[in-house]
């Protein structure tokens, strides 16, 4: 029990390590992108903190296998480095029951990953639509000081100040530029307040008051004034009814009503997140196994490889699955079978069954 723990302690601190700089590496890099989009006024700053928390949960579930996976190569590396696993098998500690070990703390992280998977990343993909249909609507998005483009193209908005009212925009300048017709009219509005209506099929309307506009012909000066006491200007169209999510986003228990091969194909991807676990244990545990000259990253390399081609083979049949070229009773299993194949046979290389076999290949050579 004292050697479960203190290798059990030892993957998991240098696990937790791993974990915590690729997440730090990967939320940098969406911070970026989420800030150069409210920088642009796509999304206002005040939801950048949102978006941010809302990929954490997906990013963590696609993290926690890699940790797992560089954390035992990391931890057992160093105990090989420093002769301590060679001591522990000199007193009886077979690699197989340092894979048990490992394959109970794979145990946890398979429960853990599987609830970020199933539940709570589907979840948070969610809110994040929800997120984006509200910066994209209306005036949420609308920067002071700043001329944007409508949402449906149509015209350009100057807005000198917003405030909390019923009707937030002051000062408002509109220009309107219909390109249809040869004479290329004009059209610009300056108003003294503004707001926003939502109609019941879902358009968003731009509602002027107290203001004027001013119409005329591209390159003359014969333009007519009006002054008026509602404008209105329609600015963005959208359906009533809730846009389609990705399938990514859907519930679990959704996909699993849903006998389509694309949900057949994103069910059987977020269980294989987790199940991956235990394939990515029988993998590292036997190339940890490091030469005290080669260091603890000896073996780095040819595991990180075998770790990416795993992944990239998971998205190569999740792709040949959604185009009906695979059945979906195979789907991405046979990929996990492979693996499992590659790790067992790494695993009885060095017991005396798999020397047996090495020997009676090499004799019948």
């Amino acid at each position: 029990m004292l050697i479960f723990r203190y290798l059990v302690k030892e993957t998991l601190k240098s696990q937790v390590a791993v974990f915590l700089v690729l997440m730090a590496i990967f939320i940098t890099n969406k911070f970026v992108r989420v800030l150069s989009e409210a920088s642009n006024g796509d999304i206002p700053a005040s939801l950048v903190l949102g978006f941010l928390a809302l990929s954490m949960p997906v990013l963590a579930s696609l993290i926690l296998p890699l940790s797992l996976f560089l954390g035992i190569m990391l931890a057992h590396g160093r105990l090989y480095v420093d002769s301590e696993m060679t001591v522990m098998r000199s007193c009886g500690i077979s690699e197989w029951y340092v894979t048990r070990v490992m394959l109970a703390l794979a145990v946890a992280m398979a429960v853990l990953t599987g609830a970020m998977t199933l539940w709570i990343a589907p979840l948070s993909v969610e809110m994040e639509y929800q997120l984006e249909e509200q910066a994209g609507a209306g005036l949420i998005t609308i920067i002071p000081g700043r001329f944007q483009q409508t949402a449906n193209k149509k015209a350009v908005i100057f807005v000198h100040q917003i405030g909390d009212d019923k009707e937030p925009l002051k000062r408002v300048f509109l220009a309107q530029h219909d390109t249809t017709n040869d004479d290329q009219n004009v059209h610009l509005v300056y108003a003294q307040q503004g707001g926003l209506r939502e109609g019941n099929n879902g358009a968003e309307t731009l509602v002027l008051s107290n203001g004027v506009q001013y119409e005329g012909i591209l390159g003359q000066q014969n333009y007519r004034v009006i002054e008026f006491g509602e404008y209105q200007l329609q600015i963005a169209e959208q359906e009533a009814e809730q846009k389609r999510r990705k399938l990514s986003a859907y519930p679990t228990m959704r996909l699993l009503d849903d006998p389509s091969i694309d949900a057949m194909a994103e069910l059987q991807w977020r269980l294989s997140i987790p199940v991956s676990l235990f394939f990515l244990v029988i993998i590292a545990v036997p190339l940890s196994a490091a030469d005290p000259r080669q260091g603890r990253f000896g073996k780095m390399f040819p595991a990180l490889m075998l770790y990416l081609g795993y992944f990239l083979l998971l998205l190569a049949a999740r792709k040949v699955m959604e185009d009906g070229k695979v059945p979906a009773q195979l789907g991405l299993w046979w990929v996990h079978g492979v693996i499992a194949l590659i790790g067992i046979t790494l695993l009885f290389r060095g017991r005396p069954l798999g020397v047996r076999l090495r020997a009676r290949l090499r004799g019948k050579g």
